[in-house]
């Protein structure tokens, strides 16, 4: 592939999900990702479902989703030969990433030293439940326990009484792209010193790195956040409401919007609750009412092509079958075909990064398992020539 790290190779030792997704992005910049397998099943997610696919209903579609652009190697890092194979592959690397509990990678004979006394410029992203140290850093984690831990989940939910995980698996998901991020600075680095580093971050990290304004509501506010449903903590009107037939969002972040919403729905602008956004909050419960009220009178469709003619930021609430109907969403390369080589051609969520000038970029199916054992090997026994 072609990409930014087209001249990278990623050793891919992680499973389940927030390693496998910083891989697959380095993957997705042009990086030769080898993902290396224990021969009995490999990855677990492999069996995480439903749905699966397939003419045997055994391919995992949650695997699919993290593994694009990769090659698979199956080998036993217990055995003498596996542990003789990662140190061969790692000496030809630049990435290592893993996400083994906290001490398990040095048990095993490879620790972040050893790495690097095999290759002194490898850059090494170990992702952790809680933190590779402090007192609880052995923890093992798994996403719903960290947005728990993380205090994510009790910001999320209709009411601070009735706290919800996000419904996508985010604190993996953003540990794998914080992970990757460290990546690409750590190989930037390495350009200047020749040396690599070891990358850290975890579930609990990644969590709370977004805690964005509800963190200084507390840090510096000295006001603890609590959830508040599908409305804005600190903007009004800012969230969902109900019109005759559904619910639609919208978002009035400045003054000037508000205007034009108190115009299409008859609200007096004027009216002293509502001149500024901090009166608008302090009577968000009546702001809603009365635009609920005058929404009543028309559908979603008739609101949004008013909304957007007036310049008002608003949006609809769409099915995940509807998204990857969307043309938007197609036009912006987050769908791609792939050629799988049980499935024939489906289609992914792609990635979310486009750069100028690779537009022809394609993509690899996600590999079954052990699938590249022979061409890894050819790819390596000809980097060692």
């Amino acid at each position: 592939m072609l990409g930014p790290l087209g001249d990278i190779v990623v050793l891919d030792l992680s499973r389940a999900l927030a390693g496998p997704h910083a891989a697959q992005m380095l993957g997705d910049l042009g990086a030769r990702v080898i993902k290396v397998e224990h021969p009995d099943g490999g990855d677990e997610s492999r069996g995480w479902g439903p749905p699966f696919a397939g003419p045997d209903h055994d391919i995992s579609t949650y695997f699919l989703a993290a593994n694009r652009n990769k090659q698979s190697i199956t080998v036993d890092l217990k055995s003498a030969e596996g542990k003789e194979l990662i140190e061969r592959l790692v000496r030809q690397s630049d990435v290592l990433v893993e996400n083994f509990r906290t001490g398990v990678l040095d048990r095993l004979g490879f620790s972040a030293e050893r790495l690097h006394e095999l290759n002194p410029r490898l850059v090494i992203l170990s992702i952790t439940g809680f933190g590779h140290d402090g007192p609880e850093g052995g923890r093992p984690g798994y996403d719903g326990i960290a947005q728990g831990e993380g205090g994510l989940m009790s910001l999320t939910g209709p009411s601070p009484d009735e706290p919800y995980r996000v419904g996508a698996s985010i604190a993996d998901l953003l540990a794998g792209i914080h992970g990757a991020y460290g990546v690409a600075g750590a190989l930037y680095e390495r350009e200047r010193t020749g040396k690599g580093r070891v990358v850290r971050t975890s579930l609990l990290a990644a969590v709370t790195g977004v805690h964005a304004y509800h963190g200084t509501a507390w840090t510096v506010g000295g006001k603890v956040p609590a959830a508040g449903g599908n409305h804005h903590a600190s903007i009004a009107p800012y969230g969902t409401f109900r019109c005759s037939d559904g619910m639609l969002q919208i978002a009035a972040a400045n003054d000037g919007q508000w205007k034009k919403v108190a115009a299409l729905l008859g609200i007096d602008p004027a009216d002293p609750r509502y001149t500024t956004n901090r009166k608008r909050f302090a009577h968000r419960d009546e702001l809603i009412a009365d635009m609920e009220r005058a929404l009543a009178a028309h559908d979603r469709a008739h609101w949004l092509a008013r909304l957007a003619d007036a310049g008002v930021p608003a949006g609809a609430i769409r099915s995940i079958d509807e998204v990857y109907a969307w043309e938007q969403t197609r036009s912006q390369g987050l769908v791609v075909e792939v050629e799988h080589p049980v499935l024939g051609k489906i289609e992914l969520p792609g990635p979310p990064l486009r750069f100028d000038g690779l537009t022809g970029a394609e993509h690899s199916a996600p590999p079954t398992l052990g699938q590249d054992n022979d061409s890894v090997l050819a790819w390596l026994r000809e980097r060692e020539r």
